[in-house]
């Protein structure tokens, strides 16, 4: 508990206010706030006795500036005595600065808002079109030299973007899988049609469900994490360091995971078609009693080769969207460790987003091809 010497104390009788304690950001405490609630006598001397405080801060100082100007408002006079020689000259420059440096925010109107966000929008968009061009070019000249690619990084990010997530791919696959079956097999059912079952999880598996799950997974898992541990680096000043020691930062953050993702995802998306395939075929079993052989005799009728690398070749595209906002929002975390928290959260949404955004490109792209 806080001795009364620790805190800051505030005392006025008619024409005198005695100032104690510590005066500092950490003390202040209701001295502020109490401030507001003292009044004076009109056309009276009041003098600020400040002699009994034992520290004094810029935030301390604010608040005797505010304490002395709220004094000369009810006042003729207002004065301030008692401070020692550092107090007085950081209370003097607080006191030079005057209210009008205070922070300031300006309300601006509806179009002004949409204007500033406009701009700040394009201003991003800009910024990050730099930075994909940048390890575009990087990438271009490395796959021209393989032998300068950083191979164990990225058999090493393969691993924990690609192997580590099979595991949740693998389950909410399947659960997607179960879902869709038992949602088809009530309308189906009512047909008589429930060989057609197939049909319905196969290619919304395929085409699809498996491909914008697993990357919406790996951009929550993968993503938040290239830019949670670029961001990081980049705070505690170890990509400077990097470049001091002459080692780009490309070669060694950012085409490695690039490459990497390019590689994991298509094979995750294999492996959630698979599990989503069998979620439904035992659902399908368990409620609608088609067996195991005929849904698959049905399956390879369905679902096309066509079909299914239409779905995969959506993947690297993906990939390299998640890849590059990740690293990318990675790279503008700045101050502190509240800016890795956010830029991981636009990491995140951005990488969902322009997935969605793309796989809808596709889709429009697929049907005015006929495919």
């Amino acid at each position: 508990m806080k001795q009364a010497s620790d805190i800051a104390q505030l005392d006025w009788d008619a024409e005198r206010i005695q100032c104690r304690g510590r005066w500092t950001v950490d003390a202040l405490g209701a001295v502020a706030h109490k401030i507001e609630s003292w009044t004076g006598p009109t056309g009276a001397t009041v003098t600020l006795d400040a002699g009994a405080v034992t520290a004094l801060d810029t935030a301390g100082a604010w608040v005797l500036r505010r304490l002395q100007l709220r004094a000369a408002g009810q006042s003729e006079v207002s004065k301030i005595e008692g401070l020692s020689a550092p107090f007085a000259d950081l209370f003097a420059r607080v006191s030079e600065m005057g209210e009008a440096q205070l922070p300031h925010v300006s309300q601006l109107s509806g179009l002004a808002q949409v204007g500033r966000q406009t701009w700040t929008g394009l201003e991003n968009l800009y910024c990050f079109m730099s930075f994909f061009g940048a390890v575009m070019a990087r990438g271009g000249a490395l796959l021209l030299q393989p032998w300068r690619i950083r191979w164990r990084a990225l058999w090493v990010d393969v691993y924990e973007s690609g192997v580590m997530a099979l595991g949740i791919v693998g389950m909410l696959s399947f659960l997607m899988g179960v879902v869709f079956a038992y949602q088809g097999a009530v309308q189906l059912k009512a047909f008589g049609a429930n060989i057609y079952i197939a049909d319905l999880i196969g290619l919304s598996m395929t085409r699809e469900l498996g491909p914008i799950l697993a990357a919406i997974i790996v951009a929550g898992r993968t993503g938040s994490a290239y830019t949670a541990q670029i961001g990081t680096m980049q705070i505690t000043e170890e990509i400077a360091a990097l470049r001091t020691i002459g080692i780009d930062p490309m070669d060694l953050l950012v085409i490695p995971r690039v490459l990497s993702l390019c590689i994991a995802l298509p094979l995750l998306t294999v492996f959630a078609d698979v599990a989503g395939i069998v979620g439904g075929m035992l659902l399908a079993k368990l409620q609608m009693g088609l067996g195991f052989a005929p849904f698959i005799d049905r399956l390879q009728e369905a679902v096309s080769a066509r079909s299914f690398l239409l779905g995969i070749c959506k993947t690297p595209v993906f990939a390299l969207i998640i890849a590059m906002i990740g690293c990318y929002q990675g790279f503008r975390v700045s101050g502190s460790a509240a800016s890795v928290g956010q830029h991981t959260t636009l990491s995140v949404v951005q990488s969902i987003f322009l997935v969605i955004v793309a796989d809808a490109q596709f889709s429009v792209l697929f049907s005015w091809l006929g495919i």
